[in-house]
């Protein structure tokens, strides 16, 4: 969400902002709805000015005996007056807002220029990609030879884009999210939250998801919506409130099932699960003092890196040019782990700084103890990481000929000891 002081300030800078990401100006239309907002709060605050004059003058009239009826007739009609302005006035606050919250966030000076994923710039990289004696697999392949991920059943039971994972994979799954949480809240020092899984619609609007993504979400006939991703429970942690600075920064995770349509994936990825309506994912979220929300971005990156680095997983990162990022985003990183059986970096983590676009549509607010002013907080999320595509990487990068897994060691106590998922 835009402040509109800002752009009347530098409408010239925002439209220049806003052309980074390949949109049109927009100040000229907020700014003239700003005006025209502005005149009629004008308008009102002066006809309850006139409003009050007039119950002045028919008390003194009252008070000399004279006849109040014409005076009395005129207020009746001020009123009603005073009530269409009112109306007015806030028909346009709701137009505005609308206009500005459909405004994606602004990119930070530093994020690279270009137009889509062919601009990102590589940052670094880490590991070195296996050198295989065969043509290695590809995840679905391995899965559906081991006889432990099903497709077809995963088709009867839900349709597309979803799977079965069964016996030592569906373990591995799950070891994967444990040992995230495990590193996430131990070397991370994130607090582990168990969020709800439903929200409403103003926990959806905090995080951008509405009302520009509603298509890309899932809605239960109760009016809830099923999560996209933990972001949304974790940061609305912090909505309409005023938290001390001396807390800050708040970090915290989840381990969640994520919902998404894939509305907009027609055709991509459609064999395996680098893709799904449902997912798991270990979430980030931090929230944080402004001055101190790039320093966090950097810090939340390194935590998802961490994961790669521990399991042993070549990855590399990159920084989003401005045509690329999300919608909330004033700067994000992503992390790409190597996957040898596309022969091709994926992403597996995404990691933003979100500013005070989401706080101010949350109203999430700070406070120096002892001080009167407030200002709004920072926040930024980030993947630590994506199990499904954890599970893919490790599959594809830990492959054996015989079609074999080996288990990374850090899995092994999570997953009962065992060191390979063999060939029935």
């Amino acid at each position: 969400m835009h402040d509109i002081r800002r752009i009347r300030e530098d409408a010239a800078g925002f439209d220049a902002a806003l052309a980074r990401r390949g949109l049109p100006p927009a100040s000229a239309g907020m700014l003239a709805l700003d005006q025209r907002r502005r005149a009629s709060l004008t308008a009102f605050e002066q006809m309850q000015a006139a409003r009050n004059a007039l119950s002045k003058r028919i008390g003194q009239a009252k008070g000399k005996g004279e006849d109040v009826a014409p005076l009395l007739a005129e207020a009746a009609a001020m009123g009603e007056a005073i009530a269409r302005e009112e109306a007015e006035a806030q028909r346009l606050g709701a137009e505005l807002d609308a206009a500005l919250a459909a405004l994606p966030n602004l990119p930070d000076p530093a994020v690279p220029d270009g137009a889509g994923e062919a601009d990102n710039v590589e940052l670094r990289r880490w590991g070195t990609p296996r050198d295989f004696a065969w043509t290695p697999l590809q995840h679905f392949e391995l899965g559906e030879r081991l006889g432990l991920m099903d497709f077809e059943a995963a088709g009867r039971i839900a349709g597309t884009r979803f799977t079965v994972l069964k016996g030592a994979l569906a373990r591995l799954e799950r070891a994967l999210g444990q040992f995230m949480l495990d590193l996430q809240t131990g070397e991370g020092g994130y607090t582990e939250i168990s969020p709800p899984l439903l929200v409403r619609d103003g926990a959806v609007f905090g995080t951008n998801q509405l009302p520009k993504f509603a298509d890309d979400l899932f809605r239960t006939t109760d009016g809830r919506w099923l999560i996209p991703t933990a972001e949304v429970p974790l940061t609305n942690l912090v909505r309409e409130s005023v938290v001390d600075e001396a807390t800050l920064p708040l970090r915290v995770t989840a381990l969640t099932p994520c919902f998404r349509s894939e509305a907009g994936a027609a055709g991509r990825d459609t064999r395996g699960m680098l893709r799904q309506h449902q997912f798991m994912k270990v979430e980030l979220v931090s929230i944080t003092r402004p001055e101190d929300s790039e320093a966090e971005h950097a810090r939340m990156t390194a935590c998802a890196e961490r994961v790669l680095q521990v399991l042993g997983i070549p990855y590399r990162v990159v920084d989003l040019c401005a045509g690329d990022m999300g919608f909330g985003a004033a700067r994000t990183f992503d992390i790409e782990a190597w996957l040898p059986g596309q022969g091709a970096y994926r992403e597996i983590s995404s990691c933003s700084n979100c500013r005070d676009f989401q706080a101010r549509r949350m109203d999430a607010r700070c406070r120096v103890a002892g001080q009167k002013g407030t200002r709004f907080v920072h926040t930024l999320n980030g993947s630590g990481i994506a199990v499904g595509r954890a599970l893919i990487a490790v599959m594809e990068n830990f492959q054996e000929e015989d079609g074999a897994i080996a288990i990374p060691g850090p899995l092994r106590p999570y997953m009962g000891g065992l060191d390979r998922i063999g060939p029935a």
